[in-house]
């Protein structure tokens, strides 16, 4: 069982977190006004919203928490995955235009 101060901690963690991805949307907000080319917003974007993802799922869905052996067999699975969705994309555009 956790005790009232453990329950305390992990609430003060789990609020740190959050405050923490919150001001990350602040900067993402920045970033968008502050009129940067196209090239530069898109990869300062893509890295503050990398940053929030792995906040999300390190802390939130607790694979922090989970042994290190189910993290790096998560990593390979998530690279497949995405290079298994890059085949697919190129038939999205060819229907797109509907030609074979």
């Amino acid at each position: 069982m956790t005790t009232a101060g453990q329950s305390k901690s992990q609430l003060k963690r789990y609020l740190i977190i959050y405050f923490f991805i919150l001001a990350l949307s602040a900067v993402q907000f920045l970033f968008a006004y502050h009129h940067a080319e196209g090239a530069q917003l898109l990869a300062r974007l893509l890295a503050v919203a990398l940053i929030q993802a792995a906040l999300g799922v390190m802390y939130f869905m607790h694979l922090a928490e989970e042994r290190r052996s189910l993290f790096l067999t998560l990593i390979p699975a998530t690279i497949f995955v995405l290079l298994m969705m890059n085949m697919i994309w190129s038939d999205s555009f060819r229907l797109l235009h509907m030609r074979p």
